[in-house]
């Protein structure tokens, strides 16, 4: 009964620990990938530093809101990728908060976008769609945690 208990405790920890955000502020990729090629996909972090979305410049036409958000947009223009990477000032991260899904439009003159934004992580905007958001990796681990600390706790006493 004690090891339900204690794997009942290392569980909501875990949760608390990954899913609780301490900060006011996200870290985001900033680049265009006609600018810097390797702002495109598969996404090459060595020349674009991170950039503090808190030190952003607040935008004229949106008085006193704030990027809480990283941005990608990958855009096919005449046949031509370009991909965009950038703090977000609106919008929610995916469908229904699912970072695995983006906003897709299509237009006319052979124009494609996808928009997604996520706020799980810092630099959260590098990885490609369709990705495992970080905290089901969380959840894993804490679930193979708690099947192991019976193991654990009848080792120890």
């Amino acid at each position: 009964m004690a090891t339900k208990f204690y794997s009942v405790i290392v569980v909501a920890f875990v949760y608390l620990i990954t899913t609780v955000d301490i900060s006011s502020s996200i870290k985001c990729w900033v680049c265009r990938s006609d600018s810097d090629p390797k702002c495109s996909d598969p996404f090459d972090n060595s020349t674009v530093p991170i950039t503090d979305c808190k030190q952003e410049p607040d935008l004229y036409h949106y008085p006193n809101v704030r990027p809480t958000m990283c941005r990608k947009i990958r855009q096919k223009v005449n046949g031509q990728w370009r991909y965009f990477r950038s703090c977000a000032y609106l919008g929610e991260p995916g469908i229904e908060g699912d970072e695995r899904f983006c906003l897709m439009r299509t237009g006319t003159y052979n124009i494609f976008m996808e928009y997604c934004t996520c706020n799980s992580k810092d630099g959260c905007n590098s990885a490609l769609a369709g990705t495992v958001p970080a905290n089901i990796w969380y959840l894993i681990s804490a679930c193979l945690l708690v099947w192991r600390i019976p193991f654990v706790v009848r080792v120890l006493w």
